[in-house]
């Protein structure tokens, strides 16, 4: 990738896949600019996305190259239980930041998910037809479409669950499995949804890659929707089953596989949201991934 310092804002620097990008541009030598709300710390600016004057006064103080968009509510049953605060946040920000972005001459990059899709054909496609079984989903994709309205120039990268080095094993829906494998008796878990695991550090490589080609001496500006995903297909149940050989544990604890789906889920899941990686490589992003397994045991035994 080229070779040219950036300056990087990232925002949600907190999050799981925050981190993950800072960290990722930091090793390669750029300067990140960092923001979080509740949890901004010395090195992360307390930033309030849904205050419109200080993103903009933020903006104009540090002006940014690029921004790398990762604050997002992606708890799809959080979503359903406080929508007015999640469709600001997914749906209404993303915009005014892709227009501030415009302004600035700074490439802008939002990241969305598999679940604007229903599941019913995959792999997907980026020009596929989008379909949300569920707010969440559907706060992602008003995400999208308000940022291509405000800035034909951005680019969006839709991912699927992601897991990495968490502060807290409930910033992911993957990590969180490894706890319940270690201490539950008595849980019941999907067996039927197909998920493609995705490691932060694959994300947050291929983030990386497409600021640096868009701002970058190349100059070639990345624009439009692009899908990165693992391609190891597993479900949480079988997750669960590959926490368990690689702790080591005899069995699962009693955990149960669950054949059907939910008569009233808080949150309808789709069944199988496949992302087709085509589009970036056609550009020549690199798509490579971490195995599941791999990346879990050296994360698990270290």
């Amino acid at each position: 990738m080229d070779a040219t310092k950036l300056k990087i804002m990232v925002t949600g620097a907190s999050g799981l896949l925050g981190r993950a990008v800072v960290k990722e541009a930091e090793s390669r030598g750029h300067t990140v600019i960092g923001t979080a709300f509740s949890r901004a710390t010395d090195k992360l600016a307390k930033l309030d996305l849904s205050d419109e004057q200080a993103v903009s006064d933020f903006l104009t103080k540090h002006r940014p190259q690029a921004i790398i968009h990762c604050a997002a509510e992606k708890r799809p049953d959080v979503a359903e239980s406080n929508q007015t605060a999640v469709e600001q946040l997914n749906a209404q920000v993303p915009g005014y930041l892709a227009q501030q972005a415009k302004q600035l001459n700074a490439f802008f990059v939002y990241i969305s998910t598999d679940y604007v899709f229903d599941g019913t054909k995959p792999p997907y496609q980026v020009d596929d037809q989008p379909n949300p079984l569920n707010f969440y989903g559907r706060t992602k994709l008003a995400g999208e479409k308000a940022v291509l309205a405000a800035n034909k120039q951005a680019a969006i990268l839709r991912v699927p669950v992601l897991y990495g080095a968490a502060k807290d094993p409930k910033e992911s829906a993957v990590n969180v499995l490894v706890d319940l494998v270690r201490d539950s008796s008595d849980a019941k878990v999907d067996a039927l949804q197909a998920r493609f695991p995705t490691c932060t550090d694959d994300v947050a490589r291929v983030l990386v890659d497409m600021t640096e080609v868009s701002v970058g001496s190349a100059g070639e500006n990345i624009s439009g929707i692009f899908h990165f995903s693992a391609k190891e297909e597993l479900t949480k149940y079988q997750m669960c089953q590959a926490f368990a050989q690689i702790l080591k544990l005899k069995d699962l604890n009693g955990i149960a596989p669950i054949t059907e789906k939910p008569k009233e889920p808080v949150a309808t899941r789709p069944d199988n949201c496949q992302l087709s990686t085509e589009a970036l490589e056609e550009i020549g992003i690199n798509v490579s991934f971490v195995p599941f397994c791999q990346w879990w045991t050296e994360y698990l035994q270290a």
